[in-house]
């Protein structure tokens, strides 16, 4: 069994497991009067407030996270890229050097047969050119030439193994280069994977506790039912507050960046795609990037997901689930604690 069936598997073992208790605590509460199934309907409200904080702290995890595994992957994506580089550049050494090769291998041949030539003719007799010769300005000049051939052979012979040696020394580097890009590149593909790993556990954990939720709330829908059923008045059930979240202490390692913080409400989404919730805060992307965490004071662990028209340097918007609590914060000028 793969780890997603895994995973998978225990997710549907602990949502039947809550479905079991579920009912059983609904069949308990049935005997008892209308005063202690709506007493059960507000500790599972409770557990339910609980369990959206954590699925709202969670969230912020996951998008932390999703910035990270975007960085590990440019990463590794820019690291790939060097390596066919350094690839596509050992190649071409490789055929430049079989080149020179060839071209030394060449010229060496070449050189052979002048020599055996110049010594079969027996032209490289001192004596035989200075009689060949019908004066002393001939004698010399048929010297001069043959100093001269034998330079230009030498020098492009020195040259050739030069230029050999010289391609040999950058096969050399290239491979050195491409040993220390080895190690970088598998420990980013490692570091990418972990993060894709806890990604994946992180969204797994968020579906279960909207898994717990939902089953809370049905379970709620019922204990309600009955409660009604069993009392002579029908009395409407009390709405639940709406969602909040306690406002913390910024944790360590942040940088503090003053800004003004407007209160926002309402929307369907994000311009990041991802969803609207507490926590989401809409920033100028030039000044904090998608994805960044920060706390807010009065408010708590924010992340920046949403932007806007409006938004433009040193200010951000945070959401509210309510468009009473928004007007309640208003504008204020604050110092919060961002963590890059």
């Amino acid at each position: 069994m793969d780890s997603g069936s895994l995973r998978t598997w225990i997710r549907f073992a602990a949502v039947g497991a809550l479905v079991v208790a579920a009912l059983l605590t609904a069949s308990t509460a049935r005997a008892d009067d209308p005063a202690t199934l709506r007493s059960e309907a507000e500790r599972l409200r409770e557990q339910n407030d609980s369990l959206a904080a954590q699925s709202q702290s969670a969230l912020l995890d996951l998008y932390s996270l999703e910035r990270r595994l975007a960085r590990a992957q440019g990463r590794v994506a820019a690291l790939q890229a060097r390596r066919e580089a350094l690839e596509r550049e050992e190649a071409s050494a490789q055929r430049r050097l079989r080149i020179a090769r060839a071209d030394l291998a060449e010229a060496q041949r070449r050189l052979g047969l002048r020599l055996s030539e110049l010594y079969v003719r027996g032209e490289v007799d001192p004596i035989a050119v200075l009689l060949a010769a019908g004066s002393l300005d001939d004698a010399l000049s048929a010297f001069d030439g043959l100093t001269r051939l034998a330079d230009q052979d030498a020098s492009i012979l020195g040259q050739l193994r030069d230029a050999r040696q010289a391609l040999r020394d950058a096969l050399e580097a290239v491979a050195e280069r491409q040993a220390e890009l080895s190690g970088v590149l598998a420990d980013a593909e490692q570091e990418q994977a972990a993060l894709e790993a806890a990604r994946s556990e992180r969204a797994a954990y968020i579906a279960s506790l909207a898994d717990r939720r939902a089953l809370n709330a049905a379970q709620i829908a019922e204990l309600s039912a009955q409660a009604q059923q069993a009392s002579e008045s029908t009395p409407p059930a009390p709405e639940p507050e709406p969602e909040s979240q306690p406002t913390g202490q910024p944790s360590p390692g942040g940088s503090p960046m003053t800004v003004d913080v407007v209160a926002y409400c309402g929307g369907v989404g994000t311009a990041s795609g991802l969803p609207l919730g507490w926590g989401t805060v809409a920033v100028d992307t030039d000044v904090i990037p998608f994805g960044t965490k920060m706390y807010i004071p009065g408010y708590g662990d924010g992340v920046a997901a949403d932007t806007g028209s409006a938004i433009i340097g040193k200010i951000i918007d945070i959401w509210f689930p309510t468009c009473a609590q928004a007007r309640a914060w208003g504008r204020q000028t604050l110092t919060i604690t961002v963590y890059w």
